[in-house]
């Protein structure tokens, strides 16, 4: 039996060195691929295939130059052999090289940086959610390679809430956040969902960046734009995605964004808010600070201890979203992380962070969205 490494399929990223199968462990040394015309990388995605029953070894050997090379200590890959359950692999970090070590049962075995969010399950998403009572969809337009931008509209309260994800396309775990927020708001007995809606119309966005999340990028769009850096001066050529939807931002104004993301080097969950911006104002950022906790009152899995440094007064980057839209529309806007390796305060032996943990989060962020409605 011959053992072989693939990723001609939606999101694989992964080049093959050398495979070794004279001696056991069965070894391959690999390299991650840079995102097109950009030196970004991190994410992978591969099959194995002919190893059932046999030691493994999987060397990504160009870890040291990625782009948060801070991320791999202490991380854990992915791997599922149904690609429904994807659970905690035998990882290690030295040297700038990632060994993960597997013993497949079967001949097929999927290894990820995370659980995948494809393009296939995000259309099957969107058609369900489409076809919800109260619930429109909308093509904003097309992306670079030709790749439709979806946006869910629900709601006919005063409040306008946009939801948005997956601006870097290898944080699938929130588009997995994404499913369970479309998953709560369009349950019709859910009272929350029902409350929301009644006084707030959503305009979501579950995947920013189609075509980045198709080609197996980390954190670019198809032309190697960073699409959190495109918000102060979009264009159409560059970074139509961003384009699209701060036109559409413009049309519906926004009181409530958050941005959805993951991160890969720390190992908790938080939210990072619009400090610094040239027209901070008291009651806005009042309102950030009791929207974050109380979302870490509500969830176990939320804290506000760790996170990013906070931007000087005027120094906010206004080429980032959240910052853009809390200047442009006077919005209270965030961006809410979650990690690639594990809330290590509350972590997860088998599974680490996962879907069905962001999805829940997602339950859980529009929760804590019903208890400051009003006051937007």
């Amino acid at each position: 039996m011959t053992l072989s490494i693939s990723t001609a399929f939606d999101a694989g990223n992964i080049s093959v060195t050398s495979i070794d199968t004279s001696s056991s462990p069965w070894r391959a040394e690999l390299e991650i691929v840079k995102d097109h015309q950009s030196d970004f990388y991190q994410w992978f995605h591969f099959r194995v295939a002919g190893a059932a029953g046999q030691d493994v070894e999987l060397v990504i050997t160009n870890c040291a130059d990625s782009a948060y090379p801070d991320g791999w200590p202490g991380y854990k890959a992915r791997m599922s052999e149904d690609r429904e359950n994807w659970l905690l692999a035998d990882t290690s970090y030295a040297d700038g090289r990632l060994t993960i070590r597997v013993q497949p049962e079967s001949n097929n075995l999927w290894l990820a940086y995370f659980a995948p969010y494809s393009m296939e399950r995000h259309h099957d998403m969107v058609a369900w959610a489409a076809l919800q009572p109260g619930v429109t969809q909308k093509e904003l337009g097309l992306t670079l390679d030709g790749q439709p931008l979806d946006m869910l509209t629900m709601g006919h309260g005063d409040k306008q809430v946009w939801l948005y994800a997956r601006q870097h396309p290898g944080e699938t775990m929130a588009e997995w956040w994404m499913e369970g927020t479309l998953e709560r708001l369009c349950d019709p007995e859910d009272s929350v969902a029902r409350l929301l809606r009644q006084k707030a119309t959503f305009h979501i966005v579950p995947n920013m960046n189609p075509d980045g999340s198709r080609r197996g990028h980390l954190r670019t769009n198809a032309v190697g734009v960073n699409l959190n850096r495109e918000w102060d001066v979009p264009t159409m050529d560059r970074s139509p995605e961003v384009f699209l939807v701060r036109a559409e931002m413009d049309r519906t104004g926004v009181d409530f964004a958050m941005d959805v993301h993951g991160d890969e080097a720390i190992p908790a969950v938080f939210i990072a808010g619009f400090e610094g911006i040239p027209s901070e104002r008291e009651d806005r950022m009042a309102l950030y600070h009791r929207y974050r906790d109380g979302l870490a009152a509500r969830s176990p899995d939320f804290q506000t201890e760790i996170g990013y440094a906070v931007s000087a007064p005027g120094q906010a980057n206004l080429s980032m979203s959240t910052n853009q839209v809390a200047e442009r529309y006077g919005a209270v806007s965030m961006t809410l992380e979650m990690p690639f390796k594990d809330n290590d305060a509350l972590p997860d032996e088998d599974y680490g962070w996962s879907p069905a943990r962001s999805a829940q989060l997602g339950k859980d962020c529009l929760a804590m969205l019903a208890e400051i409605i009003d006051d937007l």
